[in-house]
């Protein structure tokens, strides 16, 4: 009878466990983390590098927990890759707009965590949603841009500019949009004359139907096209070249490597070892958004039960967006880094608010200019 009640006891106990476990890593297990990520994967040394980084961050402190990578190679079944694995897993990261239709798939599931960067949950009218399993970042990207803008314009030396992006997703075109702005707010406030060069068979698509202009690979894994844009830049006299493209931007690093005589800006994370080329570095500098820590940072939330979903824009105001301006990073003048610092200074505060793909302002049309 003993033997019968501790054993009734013991089958109570192991059920509360899992009646209990969602609302934070209760049962004590490592999390069981998957990450998704467009055709460049997590060894792309950009975007999705970086959100793996955040969670190598976590499981370095917490060594019971474990990752798998899943590369999905075709951005339009994003959603059908996240279906195939979410039951099997405690967390599903998932860098990239292509994502931002998970929002059933959560509710589907309320005992698994979601974090998406990049994007908001959305409908298929692009209405946003709001989910409690799901903790959402987007970051200003324009901002970033904006400060990559008036390094390109102070630093150029023909007078002649340009950035390259992957695919016309909002955080692309922000940055497209911010580098324009501060490219313009350097002509006007910072006595330089740079022009922005854009190639009209390049120009981007956004996902409201809007042709935004600019140089668009329309991939995030294309090298040989992101060369070919780069090659064209630079035989049109541009001599810095802002990189947002994910692996296709590795095909612009080579192009201005085999150039000899231009500079690139690198982006989202500090791609200054990127641009070792023989005794030189093509890298003037790079913008940043701060994604790997706030990966870590939901992470821990889901471990100790404070996981709080919902929507979330990641600004300078809580040092989440930015530039290099690390010693032996970059090659910045001591003029450009003190514009730049004073800029920095006007962004946070709100005093300057740069276009973005859908805040209402254009780059030639922004608060603060």
């Amino acid at each position: 009878m003993k033997k019968i009640l501790s054993t009734t006891l013991a089958l109570i106990f192991i059920l509360s466990l899992g009646l209990f476990g969602c609302s934070g890593n209760a049962s004590g297990d490592g999390l069981k983390i998957v990450i998704i990520t467009s055709p460049s994967g997590v060894d792309d040394g950009n975007f999705n590098q970086d959100n793996y980084n955040g969670i190598l961050a976590y499981i370095d402190e917490h060594p019971d927990a474990t990752v798998r990578t899943v590369r999905e190679l075709d951005v339009n079944n994003a959603i059908a890759a996240v279906e195939a694995v979410v039951a099997d897993y405690d967390v599903i990261v998932t860098p990239g707009y292509q994502f931002s239709g998970i929002y059933d798939i959560a509710v589907a599931n309320p005992d698994k965590y979601f974090i998406l960067v990049d994007s908001f949950p959305q409908d298929e009218n692009f209405n946003e949603l709001t989910c409690e399993n799901i903790y959402a970042m987007q970051f200003a990207e324009q901002e970033s841009g904006f400060f990559a803008g008036i390094a390109a314009a102070m630093q150029t030396k023909t007078g002649k500019v340009a950035s390259v992006h992957g695919i016309a997703y909002p955080s692309n075109v922000n940055y497209q949009w911010g580098f324009e702005s501060g490219v313009n707010y350097a002509n006007k406030y910072l006595n330089t004359k740079a022009a922005v060069v854009s190639l009209p068979s390049y120009a981007g698509t956004d996902m409201a139907g809007n042709n935004v202009g600019g140089n668009y690979v329309n991939d995030f894994s294309d090298e040989a096209t992101g060369k070919v844009i780069g090659e064209a830049l630079l035989a049109a006299g541009v001599d810095i070249i802002f990189v947002a493209a994910g692996a296709s931007g590795n095909g612009v690093f080579t192009a201005v490597k085999e150039n000899g005589k231009a500079l690139v800006i690198g982006c989202d994370v500090d791609q200054y070892a990127d641009g070792v080329n023989g005794s030189s570095n093509i890298v003037l500098t790079s913008a940043l958004k701060v994604m790997s820590p706030n990966i870590t940072k939901q992470l821990e939330a889901v471990n100790d039960g404070s996981f709080k979903g919902g929507n979330y824009t990641l600004t300078a105001a809580s040092d989440s967006t930015g530039y290099v301006s690390t010693a032996g990073h970059h090659q910045l003048t001591d003029e450009t880094l003190a514009a730049l610092e004073e800029a920095y200074g006007l962004v946070k505060s709100g005093s300057i608010v740069p276009a973005s793909n859908f805040n209402g302002y254009t780059p030639s049309n922004f608060k603060g200019y």
